[in-house]
């Protein structure tokens, strides 16, 4: 074809390998204002005419909705599921939940802080709800469901550009991260890809960079962190803890994500969510007494301590070494406002 001569042109002979195919970008809003049926009918029009030899066919993903736009999805699922390999869905953390007054990244005090975490864990009924509406119309599970926009998003630093979107990275952060982590883990089944936001300088980074000077944020800590997560197995995991309240809000006041790894021990993951009080757990294991539990705990004394360019490791993780044997168990001490994620063999 004439295209396929204008790139053998421009230097590539064979076809690239795309992985992932997304039709649009929130329709329903900057995308293009319009009706689910409108985008579904759309979305097919594309999605049928996404044409690639067999060995080279990428997912085709439609775009759904943000929060509890059930109908968004509902209406898509119906219409146009057996033209999808998975469904998108968008969700950012706003600690007061008001678009035109978010909240500050910086200097917040302990009713931002539950504000932003009860914020956050609304996922978890997203995903459930949503989830329910794709299984009644895909009991084979065969269309992923792609959180594929997440994060905080809070006001822009004072005195930098408003459009573009700066904001620093604070222990906050990373426990909102680690707390979405065990989210999405329990809907392995459905949710196959998440995707934050953005990676440098823009909403919730792992990346800050000046010039020539960059550091790591607490979210990349997070997410190095969790990285016996990668490949593994989803494990159950019942949980018996308080909650966490201040005011008339309330939170776990503890999570927990369980998983076998690729090299056969056990994962487990904890966020203590209570800035002020430590937290003893007791860890049995069914079927197993493992001999040896090893991880890294990160926290910090301030609830918006961050890394800087005059102190980059500010935040950063620490060996864990608050786990005793007890019985057949382990007991785990969890300082506040920590995420531990420690393995036992």
């Amino acid at each position: 074809s004439t295209l396929a001569e204008e790139r053998r042109r421009n230097g590539r002979d064979k076809p690239w390998k795309l992985d992932y195919v997304g039709v649009g970008n929130e329709p329903w809003g900057c995308g293009g204002d319009m009706r689910a049926e409108y985008y579904s009918d759309v979305y097919r029009r594309y999605a049928l005419n996404i044409k690639t030899p067999r060995d080279n066919t990428p997912v085709k993903i439609a775009s759904g909705y943000s929060g509890a736009r059930y109908d968004w999805t509902e209406t898509l699922m119906a219409q146009s599921a057996k033209y999808m390999g998975a469904l998108s869905f968008h969700q950012y953390t706003l600690p007061t939940g008001n678009w035109e007054r978010k909240g500050a990244a910086l200097g917040f005090g302990e009713s931002d802080w539950i504000a932003t975490l009860a914020e956050t864990l609304r996922m978890d009924e997203y995903l459930t709800r949503h989830s329910a509406i794709m299984d009644k119309h895909d009991p084979a599970k065969l269309v992923g469901l792609y959180v594929d926009e997440w994060g905080t998003w809070y006001d822009v630093e004072p005195g930098t550009n408003p459009g573009f979107l700066f904001q620093q990275n604070t222990l906050r952060d990373a426990v909102v991260a680690a707390l979405n982590f065990n989210v999405f883990h329990a809907h392995a089944d459905r949710v196959r890809m998440t995707n934050i936001a953005q990676l440098n300088n823009v909403l919730q980074a792992m990346v800050l960079t000046d010039k020539e000077k960059m550091l790591v944020t607490p979210t990349y800590h997070a997410f190095e962190m969790y990285k016996p997560f990668r490949n593994a197995v989803s494990l159950g995991a019942e949980l018996t803890a308080p909650s966490y309240a201040l005011g008339g809000t309330a939170v776990p006041a503890i999570s927990v994500s369980a998983a076998r790894t690729a090299a056969g021990s056990l994962a487990l993951a904890l966020v203590n969510t209570d800035p002020a009080k430590p937290a003893r757990l007791a860890v049995t294991i069914a079927g197993a007494r493992p001999a040896k539990v090893s991880g890294r705990v990160l926290t910090a004394a301030a609830m918006d301590a961050h890394n800087t360019f005059e102190a980059p490791n500010a935040v950063r993780p620490a060996p864990f070494s608050a786990a005793r044997r007890s019985g057949d168990g382990w007991v785990l001490d969890l300082p506040p406002k920590s995420v531990v994620v420690a393995t036992l063999e």
